[in-house]
């Protein structure tokens, strides 16, 4: 009988200690599990092409190192998949394109994006392959403009700012125009492709040729907005209109991941090094 006694006390250690050891196990599954929400929590995910934005962002990473948060920075080398992937929950902002761009998307997506912040602006630039000057242009020349709806309409204003062609009197940025609007085109063949791909056409394209190209895919191509033929006008309200923006999901423009994105980007540090580091071709805006 007492022997049953110890094997029955003995079994009763054993059960106690698996449910401690099982419950402590459980307490540091949570504990990790907490851990890794936590890390995620601090972590910022932000879509951008790669020049200007993507090196703009990775200037204020210490910054927001140092304040807790970890930049989690994602390149891409389009337009339409940083917005795609922010609808979708992979970003938590991204920093790419200006506002009529967005309301473009989102009107042909039927998406709810919103502008966050205005940080830049890049002027367009109109080069010449082996051009020097709007005066030496050559009758009947090809000239290659972005092809998506704001880029469209902002290539063309720069086509009209330097009287190469002539818009109907009401065209505007917020209107918007396309080469189906054009008066006159001046004798010349304007042909829209990918805004991506503007840059290497001109590259490939015969001497004598003209090219308004997105200032962020000129730097990436080399292209120095001092050698361009003309640029766009910063005294009207081209830079507001087309201020390059942190977007987020709308109802999230004053998240705490938001916030400290935005503080982090909107210094006189920041201003600084897009003055040092881009000489023109990009302007801080805030």
């Amino acid at each position: 009988m007492k022997k049953n006694r110890i094997i029955s006390t003995a079994i009763a250690f054993t059960l106690a200690a698996f449910a401690l050891t099982g419950c402590n196990s459980t307490k540091a599954s949570d504990k990790t599990q907490g851990s890794k929400a936590d890390a995620a929590d601090k972590t910022i995910v932000v879509g951008a092409t790669s020049t200007p934005h993507g090196e703009i962002l990775e200037h204020i990473k210490p910054v927001l190192e140092e304040k807790g948060w970890t930049l989690d920075i994602k390149i891409y080398d389009d337009y339409v998949l940083p917005n795609k992937a922010l609808t979708d929950g992979e970003l938590d902002a991204n920093y790419f394109q200006h506002t009529p761009y967005l309301n473009s998307y989102n009107a042909e997506n039927g998406t709810d994006l919103a502008s966050a912040a205005e940080i830049h602006y890049e002027p367009f630039g109109l080069y010449g392959n082996g051009v020097t000057s709007l005066a030496d242009v050559k009758a009947g020349a090809s000239i290659v403009i972005p092809a998506d709806d704001s880029n469209e309409t902002r290539a063309l204003l720069l086509l009209q700012q330097e009287g190469l062609i002539k818009l109907p009197d009401d065209a505007s940025a917020e209107k918007g125009v396309t080469t189906l609007d054009i008066v006159d085109d001046g004798g010349y063949t304007i042909t829209t492709v990918q805004a991506d791909t503007v840059a290497a056409q001109f590259g490939n394209s015969d001497e004598g040729s003209l090219a308004v190209i997105n200032g962020n895919y000129a730097l990436a191509a080399g292209l120095d907005i001092k050698t361009a033929l003309a640029v766009e006008n910063a005294d009207g309200d081209a830079a507001h209109t087309y201020a390059n923006i942190i977007a987020v999901r709308k109802g999230e423009e004053q998240n705490e991941k938001t916030k400290a994105l935005i503080d982090a980007l909107k210094t006189d540090d920041v201003k600084q090094f897009i003055e040092k580091e881009y000489d023109g071709a990009v302007v801080a805006i805030f």
